[in-house]
């Protein structure tokens, strides 16, 4: 019996091994996307990188500007981040089915986060490009509404797991919708909502750069003009700070999830 399930699930993966396999060369014939050249490339792209992009002097009298910069980026991902996380609250509550008011405004919630967390944070990003120009006020929408779509739902899935027992009891109780809310779900779901927002942080540190190329804003805005202007030694410098900045973020973010939850 054992030595018949292990068979089929071994005929089953090499099936689908093999249509992944299949789906791959299609990819590449259609995209018109070359191995053996991507492969023989690859000692030429190396040579390039360890011959432009090094940090010089010249490139270190740059640091207090990319600093700023950098910092203005990380505090626009957190303020987007913490505000959206907020927003997403009261509409996870409708949304939830052990917190919902009525099943027409938890569809609505539902649908509103599906729609909201599909559109990628780089389309956002050129929707409000035409209505707010290029300024910090762009980045800071195309991170909120795109922060704001995942955290919704993922709100959602944390009250619904987290809290349905002591919601029903509180129900049984007698308690108000108020303090259900306020005695249960929240104390509840605080800790993982928490380690959602910082993860939303860490993630928007890493977009904002992106989205700062296309709204002209932060150290994206930095990255980009020097980049057009071929100083390799001063991007070089933009994106190491970026990653330091970055594991920097995720580091304390870990620690104060380990601590909270």
């Amino acid at each position: 019996m054992i030595t018949g399930e292990y068979r089929s699930n071994k005929k089953q993966l090499t099936i689908f091994l093999l249509l992944l396999i299949v789906v791959m060369l299609a990819s590449a014939s259609f995209t018109e996307f070359n191995f053996i050249y991507s492969i023989q490339t690859l000692p030429k792209a190396f040579t390039w990188i360890i011959s432009n992009l090094f940090i010089t002097e010249q490139a270190l009298e740059k640091l207090p500007s990319v600093m700023d910069k950098l910092i203005e980026t990380v505090f626009l991902s957190i303020t987007s981040t913490t505000t959206a996380g907020v927003s997403a609250l009261f509409l996870a509550l409708l949304g939830s089915e052990a917190t919902k008011v009525n099943d027409f405004f938890a569809k609505l919630s539902r649908v509103i986060a599906s729609v909201y967390r599909n559109i990628p944070i780089v389309a956002w990003a050129l929707i409000l490009l035409l209505s707010f120009g290029q300024n910090a006020l762009t980045g800071y929408f195309a991170l909120f509404l795109a922060t704001f779509g995942f955290l919704v739902r993922a709100f959602i899935e944390t009250i619904d797991e987290t809290s349905s027992g002591s919601v029903e009891a509180l129900q049984a109780s007698g308690a108000t919708y108020f303090q259900i809310v306020m005695k249960a779900v929240i104390p509840e779901c605080l800790p993982q909502m928490m380690s959602w927002i910082l993860y939303m942080i860490e993630t928007n540190i890493r977009s904002s750069t992106l989205v700062g190329i296309l709204t002209g804003t932060g150290i994206g805005f930095m990255f980009d003009l020097y980049y057009k202007n071929m100083n390799y030694e001063v991007v070089t410098l933009i994106t190491l700070s970026i990653v330091i900045v970055v594991i920097g973020i995720e580091l304390i973010s870990n620690y104060v999830r380990r601590v909270i939850l």
